[in-house]
């Protein structure tokens, strides 16, 4: 039997942390050039401004790639400073959708919320994947 083929995430890619890091940073990095290059065709459509929208982009764009360095070599103190960036994100963002800042549209809300439950589940796995390390 194959047991490459029944490789856990764990066992693929030589740690959960690593796993956790690298689906983060890709993660994030899509929705960081989605937002920067499409802020002026998403602003409408998300009920948010387009230079928020860019900003965002951005910072979440830089923020993936120094997430995803950080996967090919873990380091103890910067995985905590990511764990916590991901769930200080998370509440604000959910912060932000209570308050109804911008007034964003349903489809905005949706993706404020989704945003902030992914960010809440990086988190929780790379939490996990500290301590399996």
């Amino acid at each position: 039997m194959d047991t490459h083929a029944l490789a856990t995430p764990r066992q693929a890619d030589g740690g959960l942390l690593r796993f956790a890091l690298t689906l983060d940073g890709l993660v994030t990095g899509a929705m960081g050039v989605a937002f920067l290059a499409g802020a002026p065709l998403l602003d409408g459509w998300l009920g948010l401004p387009t230079a928020l929208l860019a900003a965002v982009g951005a910072l979440l764009a830089v923020y993936a790639a120094l997430v995803l360095r950080l996967s090919t070599r873990p380091v103890r103190g910067a995985v905590i400073a990511v764990i916590a960036a991901n769930a200080v994100w998370a509440v604000d963002t959910l912060v932000a959708l209570a308050l109804d800042w911008h007034e964003p549209t349903v489809a905005g809300q949706v993706v404020i919320a989704v945003q902030a439950v992914g960010c809440a589940a990086f988190a929780a796995l790379q939490y996990v994947g500290l301590r399996r390390s």
